[in-house]
């Protein structure tokens, strides 16, 4: 059993930062990549940032330069400081894992429960 534990969401002004964190907890055998994805009312769920590994990590082309993901390979938990927050970047935030419980098992998702970010002035 594999969970994900968000925190980080909240209500913040224009222009300002938040930062979200993600913890994967329960049986893991390896990280295909963890990354964040949000949706916001009447939208369909999209793909903010990805880390598969430091080299190649991937943002959704309007948050770049303003949104950083980062992991901490040992303790299980991947991190999106969000700057210069707009407006449009008002929605729930899902962290997302791509991972194996075991040797020789298959990839499988686990996506934590969702926090909402706010922005308002």
């Amino acid at each position: 059993q594999v969970q994900l534990g968000e925190s980080g969401g909240g209500l913040v002004q224009p222009g300002g930062s938040l930062r979200l964190s993600c913890a994967a907890s329960g049986t893991i055998f390896s990280f295909n990549h963890m990354g964040w994805y949000r949706q916001a009312p009447g939208k369909e769920r999209e793909l903010v940032a990805v880390m598969p590994g430091r080299e190649n990590t991937r943002y959704l082309e309007s948050v770049k330069g303003r949104f950083l993901i980062s992991r901490d390979i040992a303790k299980n938990t991947v991190f999106l400081d969000k700057n210069s927050l707009k407006h449009e970047d008002q929605a729930t935030y899902h962290c997302n894992a791509h991972l194996r419980v075991g040797p020789g098992t298959g990839l499988s998702d686990y996506w934590g429960q969702g926090t909402l970010v706010s922005v308002s002035s």
